[in-house]
């Protein structure tokens, strides 16, 4: 399942603020999120079962999650979903992403999935329910699980509004320390105020928290592979910096070949002798101008 809010263009100088708990069965083996190989840099986590991945950023900014959702007419062998995932990743902006997510969702080959897909410029969601269904998101704090975008149907959900609302999310600081309670609450008795699921085969397996603010060294990205309730984020921050980094352009240097002043050209040789008389009084003329007037 997964759950996941958003906090788009809200926070000053920090348009995507994140805070996402992944849902699975707890014996499905993964890798630990890294800097993958390959053009454009990604950092992701690997499911290790199919080979994808349920979130992760690229170079140029791009974050992409994914979460399940049902779907009444499912394939007999469906693409997994973290492997659309990942191809995601490699597009250059989110709204070349959602396109992709949405063509690739139509040609029935997946089981039910919402992708969020987003950067500093457009972030929208991909339903592929019964339907496919681009929903573009404005700015605000938006929640997402294995239904619409925004359901105000699930306790989940308007529980993570509730805690989140309660604050005012002018910062990345604020958001992140909010978040982080707000997704490490186990549900209680009576399944609700909460958000981290226990007991069974099945429940939430890691949480990541992200900030992706217009100043790359600014870039936040926490990570608990385990119940957050249980298990403590770790600093993943240098690994988004360093992919963010990659995806600086640069200006290539041109380099100036180096004439040897003793190798000239025979013709402009002798047309500097002609000129050197007449160069040469232009400069005492100058001169006898600006001892005349003061000059420098």
């Amino acid at each position: 399942m997964c759950m996941l809010t958003i906090l788009y263009r809200v926070a000053k100088n920090t348009p995507i603020l994140l805070a996402a708990n992944r849902e699975e069965s707890f014996e499905r083996p993964t890798q630990f999120p890294k800097i993958q190989s390959g053009t454009p840099r990604i950092v992701c986590g690997i499911d290790k079962q199919a080979g994808g991945t349920w979130l992760g950023v690229n170079q140029f900014g791009l974050l992409v999650a994914v979460t399940n959702r049902a779907r009444v007419r499912a394939p007999l062998e469906p693409r997994s979903r973290g492997l659309l995932c990942r191809d995601l990743l490699d597009a250059r902006n989110a709204r070349e992403a959602a396109e992709l997510a949405r063509k690739e969702l139509a040609t029935g080959r997946y089981a039910g999935a919402n992708y969020l897909c987003a950067d500093g410029k457009f972030a929208a969601v991909v339903h592929g329910g019964h339907r496919v269904e681009v929903v573009e998101l404005e700015a605000g704090l938006h929640t997402l699980s294995s239904g619409n975008l925004d359901d105000t149907k699930d306790e989940r959900h308007e529980f993570v509004r509730r805690m989140l609302t309660l604050h005012t999310l002018d910062s990345a600081v604020t958001f992140l320390a909010v978040a982080s309670r707000s997704f490490s609450r186990k549900l209680d008795g009576e399944g609700r105020r909460g958000v981290v699921l226990t007991g069974g085969e099945y429940g939430t397996v890691s949480s990541t928290l992200l900030s992706l603010p217009r100043k790359i060294q600014q870039s936040i990205y926490q990570y608990s592979d385990g119940p957050p309730s249980d298990r403590p984020y770790e600093d993943l921050s240098a690994l988004l910096r360093q992919v963010l980094s990659a995806g600086r352009t640069r200006k290539p240097t041109v380099a100036l070949e180096k004439k040897d002043p003793e190798k000239k050209d025979p013709e402009k040789k002798d047309s500097e002798k002609k000129d050197s008389g007449k160069k040469g009084g232009e400069g005492v003329k100058s001169k006898s101008i600006k001892q005349a007037t003061g000059g420098e």
